[in-house]
Order: structure tokens, then C-alpha cells, then sequence
């Protein structure tokens, strides 16, 4: 929920994402709604959002490798991160399944088991004291990283 009481939910069963006012039943079509597949303007199994005070809100879209970016009644989304097919490069994501939006603080070193290395990340949140905790599914680890 963002600070004007804005409830975001992604629907990927039926390929979109939605938003909700605090305490009414009707929503605001966000991204997607056009069928699933790989165009701008659709998505293909939507997962994590990230909403901006702007209310642009950013997609993770799983099956099409990428992230989008949607401003406030957009159309389409703009591909922000990957949507150059699945894969390890600089330009591709696989299955991108967690998304918070800033700056690169951890990772960027390839695929591996040392520190600051992942392999197939699950998940991220944040403490109150600001620490990032990452979950690292098949290094079977959470780690831990101060953002000081």
C-alpha cells in the first residue's frame, strides 16, 4: 500500500495488475489486461510490484524475462530491465521474481556461492534498521547485507 492508501495487486492468472483505494471495491486497470503475452502493452504471468509516489508502478513479468515500467495511465509499459529473452547477460533476466527499485547495492558478480554471489534468488526485504536480507533459493541461504 502506498502513501495515498493505494493497494496494488497483481493478477497472474489473468495477466495484470490492478489498483485498489483503501476501502472501495473498484479498481484501476495499472499494466496489462490485453491477453498474455510478450507486448507492450501485456504481460505474461506478472509477479512483484514496486510502486513509486509517482505512481508509476514497475512489473516484474516473469515469463516474458523482463521488468516494465508503467506511469500513471499508460497503455504500455517500458521495458526497464531485460526483454532481450532469458539469460545471464547484462540485457536479459530469467524469471525475474523479486523487485525493488534504486540502485544495484549486491550482486552483479555472476552466478555462485561466494558472498555477494547468487544463485536463483527468491525473494528481498528490509529490516527497520535498513538491512537488506536476500533470499539465495538453491545456495539454500538468506544473506544478509547492511545498506550503511
Amino acid at each position: 500500500m502506498d502513501e495515498q492508501r493505494y493497494l496494488y495487486v497483481s493478477d497472474d492468472e489473468i495477466h495484470e495488475v490492478r489498483r485498489y483505494q483503501f476501502g472501495e471495491k473498484n479498481y484501476t486497470l495499472v499494466a496489462g489486461g490485453h491477453e498474455q503475452s510478450d507486448g507492450l502493452n501485456q504481460l505474461n504471468f506478472p509477479t512483484y510490484l514496486f510502486a513509486d509516489r509517482d505512481h508509476s508502478v514497475y512489473v516484474s513479468d516473469w515469463n516474458n524475462h523482463r521488468v516494465t515500467k508503467w506511469v500513471e495511465v499508460a497503455k504500455e509499459g517500458i521495458v526497464v530491465s531485460g526483454g532481450q529473452g532469458q539469460g545471464s547477460a547484462l540485457t536479459q533476466l530469467s524469471h525475474p521474481s523479486g523487485l525493488f527499485v534504486d540502485t544495484l547495492v549486491v550482486g552483479g558478480n555472476g552466478r555462485g556461492e561466494e558472498a555477494n554471489q547468487f544463485n536463483y534468488l527468491r525473494g528481498l526485504s528490509f529490516d527497520r534498521q535498513g538491512n537488506l536480507y536476500v533470499v539465495d533459493y538453491w545456495n539454500h541461504r538468506v544473506q544478509r547485507f547492511s545498506m550503511e
